[in-house]
């Protein structure tokens, strides 16, 4: 008999394959798993809640803000959707749907200023070409000068101005 056998049959000496030992060591790989999970999700924060619309005009109330600073109350209203063709090339048309966020103490009827940013929205647009708004360079400044359109058409009551969706076929 070698040297390195025991008289069971081993070699090298390891040990001979236990299917309970293995189902065992699977069950506490498992259980510490599920622990640590259940852990992790315990200290994950709640997801934040969404904001409620209101179907009476289109205006919706914005999620409670973090920042003391904005604690004002807030409130978000969707402009109409504005399509019009481009300045050039004159067969480009656009279609842009936006948002305003303004103070719900500083306006209360927004649909009269939402009116007039709109109608002024459109005579922008009719105005840009469309190698003025390609690229990203061209969206921020499309976004910026539409905003700072809105915020002066309402008189600084408007806060924001929120560029939801610009289609250019």
């Amino acid at each position: 008999m070698p040297a390195n056998a025991s008289s069971n049959g081993e070699r090298g000496g390891s040990r001979p394959f236990s299917l309970k030992k293995t189902i065992v060591e699977l069950t506490i790989v498992a259980a510490i798993a599920v622990g640590a999970g259940g852990l992790l999700a315990t200290l994950q924060p709640p997801p934040p809640a969404p904001a409620e619309k209101t179907a009476a005009d289109g205006a919706t109330t914005a999620v409670p803000a973090q920042d003391p600073v904005c604690a004002a109350a807030s409130n978000l209203f969707d402009l109409p959707p504005v399509v019009t063709n481009l300045g050039a090339p004159v067969d480009a048309f656009i279609r842009v749907e936006a948002s305003i966020v303004f103070d719900a103490k500083a306006l209360p009827h927004p649909e009269i200023v939402a009116a007039e940013i709109a109608t002024d929205e459109l005579a922008y647009l009719r105005t840009l070409s469309l190698s003025e708004i390609q690229g990203p360079i061209g969206l921020a400044n499309l976004r910026q000068d539409l905003s700072d359109r809105a915020i002066s058409r309402s008189g600084g009551k408007v806060s924001e101005f929120i560029l939801r969706t610009l289609v250019v076929q």
